[in-house]
């Protein structure tokens, strides 16, 4: 049930977040915060990480309506494994389900942190990565650990 609330966690803050710089912000408004370091950055990104594959909604919105199936298929098995897979689970749904919202709105996504050196991403691009990213360390600890 834990996980479930960090994923809504993650989606709430991810579209508070947007709804915030869509409402104070023009499209293409810069602020910066660190300046040539870290700004806010107010763009519609219409592709997937790093604007690939931009203007297919309808591919991206079925895509992550596909991996909400099949994790609820295998929400069982993924309950089965340690914390940190559960938890990495959890926070790329949250995250998944921020981007959807998005894409199912307006087709496009909302990105607002502003690196100068790295693609414009959002909260839920966070939560993407890290869930990744626990699931990746969790799978290269397993295989440390059978050696």
């Amino acid at each position: 049930m834990i996980l479930i609330w960090l994923a809504a966690l993650v989606v709430l803050l991810d579209q508070l977040t947007k709804n915030i710089v869509v409402a104070m912000m023009a499209e293409g408004q810069s602020i910066p915060i660190i300046p040539n370091i870290f700004h806010l950055t107010y763009i519609l990104n219409p592709g997937a990480a790093f604007g690939m594959f931009a203007h297919n909604r309808t591919f991206f919105i079925c895509v992550a309506l596909l991996v909400l199936v099949i994790v609820w298929w295998f929400r069982k098995e993924i309950l089965a494994e340690p914390l940190c897979v559960r938890a990495g689970t959890a926070l790329f749904i949250g995250g998944a389900v921020g981007n959807l919202i998005d894409r199912a709105e307006n087709g496009m996504v909302v990105d607002f942190f502003d690196f100068r050196i790295w693609p414009i991403f959002n909260v839920a691009d966070i939560a993407i990565c890290v869930g990744v990213g626990f699931i990746i360390w969790n799978l290269i600890q397993t295989e440390i650990l059978k050696k």
